[in-house]
């Protein structure tokens, strides 16, 4: 099969995928969120770049509140999956533009997107899942400002870890189980007003602008003892099964559920890479740096993924 051959073909498997994305987030979520990031839209250009402004609730927030948020533009385009499609704008005297048609089909990866990416200050949406790892990396190449949604085990990805443990990205406020809104034939969990509804277990919001809830320490209460933390098989680190049982005097590495990142604060804690603390050297090397898979046991049994910490000393 030639490069070319393969290429299109992945390019088909996306297309594909991206078709079976269509998760609309409820009004009610984004508010919730958004309202903790209001000083950061004021002046600002804000892209909408996975929504069709018809049925995308982002949309519809930032248009509603435009001028109450001061925002100097408001951009959203609708993908197809073949075609041309359109984008919508809204500018700082408030009115909205009649749908201005795109030469491409609205992809986030076309030329026409990403021109209109170079000109946002901050985009705000909720990506195809599937696709969650190009859509960060294209974030992080264009160095934007972003309030996004993705699903938990994103954080396991080797191209997502490493943002969390440098620092560059973190998640916001209203993280956990939420409902998002299908199309007809979806599969869904419940009909309420003739609207379908669908549940996504834990999606997280993955932000890189700076919160109160960013620099809040976690508060610790429990004491280290050898019963209660054991070790790891493979790594030389402790095993803690829930976030709120970090012990308090305890200064070696950490072995947390991945959740613990919703409570992340890295003033408090150093995220580490779990290679360098392998005791066994049949231990591979792993590229997301996270305990994981089968060498993850404490007395042979398997644990979750777990991300590596220790106590930063103050």
């Amino acid at each position: 099969m030639s490069k070319l051959l393969e290429k299109n073909n992945a390019s088909l498997r996306s297309a594909k995928s991206a078709k079976q994305d269509e998760f609309y987030t409820q009004l009610s979520d984004i508010e919730k969120e958004l309202y903790h990031y209001k000083d950061h839209f004021v002046g600002k250009v804000v892209f909408c770049n996975c929504d069709d402004p018809e049925e995308s609730n982002f949309w519809e927030y930032f248009r509603l509140k435009f001028k109450h948020l001061g925002l100097k533009k408001l951009i959203a385009t609708h993908y197809v999956t073949s075609g041309q499609s359109y984008k919508l704008e809204m500018k700082k005297n408030g009115e909205q533009s009649l749908p201005l048609e795109l030469d491409e089909n609205g992809d986030f990866r076309s030329s026409e997107c990403v021109e209109l990416l170079k000109e946002a200050d901050v985009v705000v949406t909720n990506p195809p899942f599937s696709l969650f790892r190009e859509y960060v990396a294209q974030l992080m190449e264009y160095e934007k400002k972003f309030v996004i949604i993705g699903n938990l085990n994103a954080i396991t990805y080797k191209e997502i870890f490493p943002l969390l443990k440098e620092n560059k990205m973190w998640v916001g406020y209203n993280n956990g189980h939420k409902e998002y809104v299908v199309p007809n034939h979806y599969k869904f969990d419940r009909v309420e007003n003739g609207i379908k509804y669908q549940s996504m277990g834990n999606t997280y919001w993955f932000v890189n602008l700076e919160t109160i809830k960013h620099h809040e320490d976690i508060l610790l209460y429990k004491k280290y003892n050898k019963t209660d933390y054991l070790k790891y098989d493979n790594y030389d680190a402790i095993n803690v099964d829930k976030t709120k049982d970090i012990p308090c005097d305890y200064g070696g590495a950490m072995g947390v559920p991945i959740t613990f990142i919703d409570k992340y604060n890295p003033d408090q804690f150093e995220i580490l890479n779990a290679n360098d603390y392998r005791t066994n050297e049949n231990t591979p090397s792993k590229s997301h740096g996270l305990i994981k898979d089968k060498d993850g046991c404490v007395n042979g049994e398997n644990k979750y993924a777990r991300i590596v910490i220790k106590k930063r000393v103050k």
